[in-house]
């Protein structure tokens, strides 16, 4: 009987081990990918593009990465970051955290907020008057069950612990949504700036000066040209301070009506999924990425990690 036991065990932990996602399998899902989106191999020995930088940057960190970029991923976690480089002023109000959705204390919030997870993209819920508490405890119940890694195989987000964040609602003086400015950074320094709004229907990207480019990755999308934003300047420099001793980082701010804020940190924007036209630019983009290893950069400069290692 105990031996029938023991087998009848050893089958059940088996048959759990072929069922689970295996992390092994990432690298092999990223190179596939690559090829399906881009009709070739990924030249890992050589990459040159941006796209191919990004894919190897997956792949590298798929092998193990520093957990730095973990922390900086993590929405929440990201917080002390901002705080410590540009100042408490930049983040938008929290008005609650935690990891039990049923703690939410919606009698206490405002009639508007914004509520949304801390370990994933796209998880967002925006509550405008009175709110479905039930559904709301229902969806983040399922979101934060759910580890975003297995996605896309990005690992800086795998080690994240989830919880719920509950934010001001952004609006501009006029009643609008905040535009969302993403300050495309090659060690420190804004190269591109892509304009995208709540329902993604733009797809604009300016360079420094505010000039529009024929960049973009979306097609059948609109790309206006846009009045450049109060303060300008002052998000150049904030993109600056807080993606130094990064050679590539996403650094996402809004700006309302000269009140500037930010939005989180992205190291492997789109996981990947963009080709980017014309196609120069891929090979233009890719030249401004000068990659180096977590070592190197640690080296050149441990400012941006103090508190993270």
């Amino acid at each position: 009987m105990m031996a029938l036991t023991s087998i009848r065990m050893a089958v059940h932990h088996y048959v759990r081990r072929l069922l689970r996602p295996r992390r092994s399998d990432g690298e092999r899902i990223l190179l596939q990918r690559y090829v399906r989106l881009h009709g070739k191999p990924l030249d890992v020995s050589d990459p040159r593009t941006f796209t191919e930088k990004l894919f190897c940057r997956m792949l590298a960190w798929n092998r193990g990465h520093d957990p730095v970029f973990t922390r900086l991923s993590d929405k929440y976690a990201v917080r002390d970051y901002v705080r410590s480089r540009v100042g408490e002023s930049l983040l938008v109000k929290l008005l609650w955290h935690g990891t039990d959705p049923r703690a939410i204390p919606f009698d206490v919030l405002p009639a508007e907020y914004v509520i949304k997870t801390n370990h994933a993209c796209g998880q967002t819920i925006l509550v405008e008057g009175r709110a479905d508490r039930a559904d709301i405890v229902d969806k983040l119940s399922v979101w934060l069950k759910a580890n975003f890694y297995w996605a896309h195989r990005e690992h800086q987000y795998y080690h994240i612990e989830p919880r719920v964040m509950v934010e001001e609602y952004l609006r501009n003086q006029d009643g609008s949504g905040p535009l969302n400015y993403k300050f495309w950074c090659f060690a420190g320094t804004p190269e591109v700036i892509h304009v995208s709004n709540y329902a993604h229907d733009m797809n604009s990207f300016f360079d420094a000066r505010w000039n529009l480019l024929d960049l973009h990755y979306r097609e059948g999308v609109d790309r206006p040209a846009m009045p450049k934003p109060i303060n300008f300047e002052h998000m150049l420099s904030i993109a600056s301070q807080l993606s130094a001793g990064f050679d590539f980082v996403r650094v996402d701010l809004y700006n309302l009506d000269g009140r500037i804020c930010f939005g989180e940190l992205t190291f492997t924007p789109m996981a990947g999924d963009l080709k980017l036209r014309p196609e120069s630019w891929d090979l233009t983009l890719g030249d401004k990425w000068k990659m180096t290893s977590e070592a190197q950069t640690r080296k050149r400069t441990s400012e941006p990690y103090v508190g993270y290692a």
